[in-house]
C-alpha cells in the first residue's frame, strides 16, 4: 500500500492554481479499494440537513481504534499512513509540516441532498487527502469542487474509484461540494494529519501516538 500510494503521488498531476494541489490515479492497491467499497457501514441519513460534515458528527465513521481491530483493511490503511517512511515522503513531496501530528481517517458516505459550503480546512488540519471509492458511472461528476475564493468556483476534481485529491490546508485552499443529485452513495476516504489541538481524540487511528518525520 505504501509503495502504491507513493508511486501515485510521485507521478500525480500537481497543479499550482488556484492553490497547489495534486490529482492522483490508482492511489491504493485495487484489492484494498474493493475491500473499502464493501465496508458494512450504513450510509447515514441527512434528515434534510447539510452544508457541513459537522452537522452529522453523531453518525460519522472513522478508522479509529475499534474499527482497526474489526476490519483488516482499516488496519492496513491506518498502518500505511502512520508509517514513518510514508509520512516522511508525503511531507517531503507536499511540503506539509507533519511531524508530531495525529492520523485521522474518515469513511464518508454521501447521499442525495448532501452538499458542502466552501471552506479551507485551515487550523488544526495539516494535510488533506481525499480518496474516492465509488464505482458507479453516474458518479463521474461528483468530484470535489475547487474555488479561487469563497465565492469563485473554478473547477472540480475528477471522480472515480481510486482517484484522489491532495492539498495542504492554507487560507486559500477553498473547496466544497456544490449541490447536485447523487444517485446511490458517494463513498470516499478523508485522510488528515491533525495537530495535537484536535479535541475529538476518539476519531484518531492512533490516539496515543503521533506520526514522525525522519530527519
Amino acid at each position: 500500500m505504501k509503495e502504491r500510494f507513493l508511486a501515485a503521488l510521485t507521478g500525480g498531476d500537481q497543479r499550482g492554481t488556484p492553490y497547489r494541489h495534486w490529482l492522483l490515479d490508482a492511489a491504493l492497491p485495487a484489492d484494498d479499494i474493493a475491500d473499502l467499497q464493501r465496508m458494512p457501514f450504513p450510509a447515514p441519513s441527512l434528515d434534510g440537513v447539510s452544508g457541513t460534515r459537522e452537522a452529522h458528527n453523531a453518525t460519522r465513521v472513522y478508522f479509529d481504534v475499534d474499527n482497526r481491530k474489526r476490519f483488516p483493511v482499516c488496519e492496513a490503511v491506518a498502518a500505511a499512513f502512520q508509517d514513518t517512511g510514508m509520512v516522511s515522503e508525503i511531507a517531503r513531496i507536499t511540503g506539509s509540516d507533519l511531524d508530531g501530528t495525529y492520523l485521522r481517517i474518515e469513511y464518508a458516505q454521501d447521499t442525495d441532498g448532501f452538499w458542502l459550503q466552501p471552506h479551507t480546512d485551515i487550523g488544526v488540519k495539516r494535510f488533506t487527502l481525499l480518496i474516492y471509492l465509488s464505482d458507479d458511472p453516474n458518479h463521474a461528476e461528483l468530484g470535489t469542487d475547487i474555488y479561487a475564493n469563497k465565492e469563485t468556483w473554478v473547477g472540480r476534481s475528477p471522480f472515480g474509484p481510486n482517484k484522489a485529491m491532495i492539498f495542504v490546508p492554507s487560507d486559500h485552499s477553498w473547496h466544497g461540494f456544490e449541490p447536485r443529485p447523487i444517485q446511490g452513495v458517494r463513498k470516499s476516504l478523508i485522510i488528515n494529519y491533525v495537530t495535537t489541538d484536535w479535541r475529538a481524540r476518539e476519531q484518531l487511528s492512533y490516539p496515543d501516538a503521533t506520526v514522525k518525520v525522519a530527519a
